[in-house]
């Protein structure tokens, strides 16, 4: 999404965390992997997954355990992801993912966000074309890590793009950083061979890229944001990836 995304993104994430809204929205996508695959993080990539970007975001070492314990009880099995296609203002691509236990809420939640805000959904399918799903890691760049040596060996568990990054900070500063881009299948894989390798992995996730990045004026990247943190406010959606560069 860009350098302006991320830094609003930190913000936002930030606010949510003092609200405790965030946890929640963490809690589900780990009960949801717990269910899937089991509770046992080491054989269950997902939910390892899921476990690292909470804890990323401070949640409590009691409230992820409470999270996988709920994957055997019977709300678990209501909680359904899904990804709902949509078009905003100037032109703008999205993809909001969802968990939910009432999808019609959550649909009718999310038309009436996108109608309020110049955007409107899609149907099903529609935007399959525009987004490439990849598997993303991020960590924080320091000295004992050869960065080449590490691209050449990941190579054989997947890796597609390895690039280095400035993100600004709430504290006007920038956190250098590196990005693992792989293939959608090798999820598992490379993460596991990032950790066998001594890196400590800030961030996973499976992410939506734009197959052709749009560029907006500020005035038109502020109607857009608008609209993302309204979306994002919901507290049945996870996500929402767009098609800006």
């Amino acid at each position: 999404m860009g350098r302006a995304f991320e830094y609003r993104k930190a913000a936002k994430l930030k606010r949510w965390g003092a609200m405790s809204r965030i946890f929640p929205k963490l809690g589900r996508m780990i009960t949801i992997a717990a269910k899937e695959g089991g509770p046992d993080p080491e054989m269950n990539p997902k939910l390892r997954t899921a476990i690292l970007n909470a804890k990323a975001q401070n949640m409590p070492k009691d409230n992820i355990e409470a999270a996988i314990k709920r994957a055997s009880g019977k709300d678990a099995a209501e909680i359904k992801e899904i990804a709902y296609e949509a078009k905003g203002p100037h032109g703008t691509l999205m993809v909001i993912e969802t968990a939910t236990d009432n999808p019609t809420r959550t649909v009718a939640n999310i038309r009436a966000v996108l109608v309020r805000n110049g955007g409107e959904l899609l149907t099903s399918g529609s935007l399959d074309f525009m987004f490439t799903r990849k598997a993303v890691f991020e960590f924080d760049k320091n000295g004992s890590i050869d960065l080449e040596e590490l691209e050449l060996e990941l190579i054989d568990y997947g890796l597609e793009e390895l690039e280095e990054d400035r993100v600004p900070q709430e504290n006007g500063e920038d956190k250098e950083i590196v990005r693992v881009y792989g293939e959608y299948a090798s999820f598992g894989e490379l993460g596991k061979a990032l950790e066998e390798k001594g890196v400590e992995i800030k961030k996973a996730s499976l992410q939506r890229i734009p197959s052709v990045p749009l560029e907006l004026s500020d005035e038109q990247m502020d109607d857009v944001s608008v609209l993302i943190d309204k979306l994002e406010d919901d507290e049945d959606v996870q996500v929402v990836y767009t098609n800006l560069a």
